[in-house]
């Protein structure tokens, strides 16, 4: 892929939407006591360099063999529902954010124990919200002014779209959809050994977040 075809799909990809989805992941780390951030599904880059940029020292985690961007001390080559926990080992927080629901929900469970098995004390977790939601904004100066309106529709009648399980790029899920509820996701990750300290929203329409903390490590001051 030429440099031109890889600012091209930058381009595509960021917008200004999922910029402001990149900077939450940062600041949500803010609050904790953290140093050594696994990343897990980096990705183009951009949250990886923002981390780095804040001052943490970040390793990155991905089934492709991309080599580390700018910023990334270290990399780890691996299927995240088949990555041993031991590797995993050593770092403060792990940040996975719209990754796993281009798995299927039956290894979600699996993959969330696979995290917190590995001892590592925090995990922050995204994944998108198709809730009903609203929001407005207007912005006026004496040259312009500018409208955005947000709306998400109630989906929880609806069945999520089938696709092929085989092909990482596609969404299996999304929380808001019928049978994927905002309580059988948090079910999910404390039933995989977390402890729930916080959740947040992006706008506009966005993702879900959460913070939480490994039961296994809470109380021995990692």
């Amino acid at each position: 892929m030429s440099i031109e075809d890889d600012r091209r799909r930058w381009h595509a990809y960021y917008t200004e939407k999922r910029i402001v989805h990149q900077w939450f992941q940062v600041h949500l780390l803010k609050d904790l006591d953290v140093e050594r951030v696994l990343e897990v599904g980096p990705f183009l880059g951009l949250a990886s360099a923002m981390i780095d940029n804040a001052g943490y020292q970040v390793t990155t985690l991905d089934i492709t063999t991309r080599p580390p961007g700018p910023g990334v001390a270290r990399h780890i080559q691996a299927d995240v529902r088949e990555v041993r926990p031991e590797l995993l080992a050593g770092h403060d927080v792990i940040l996975c954010c719209e990754t796993l629901e281009h798995i299927p929900w039956r290894d979600v469970g699996e993959t969330l124990s696979r995290f917190s098995a590995s001892g590592v004390p925090w995990l922050i977790v995204s994944v998108p919200y198709e809730g009903f939601q609203f929001g407005f904004s207007l912005y006026v100066n004496r040259f312009l002014w500018r409208k955005r309106t947000f709306l998400k529709k109630l989906r929880f009648l609806s069945e999520f779209p089938r696709r092929p399980e085989d092909d990482w790029e596609p969404h299996k899920w999304e929380i808001g959809y019928k049978g994927y509820s905002v309580r059988r996701w948090r079910d999910m990750v404390t039933g995989a050994g977390y402890d729930i300290v916080n959740q947040d929203f992006t706008s506009g329409c966005r993702s879900i977040f959460l913070v939480a903390r490994n039961t296994s490590t809470a109380g021995t001051g990692t």
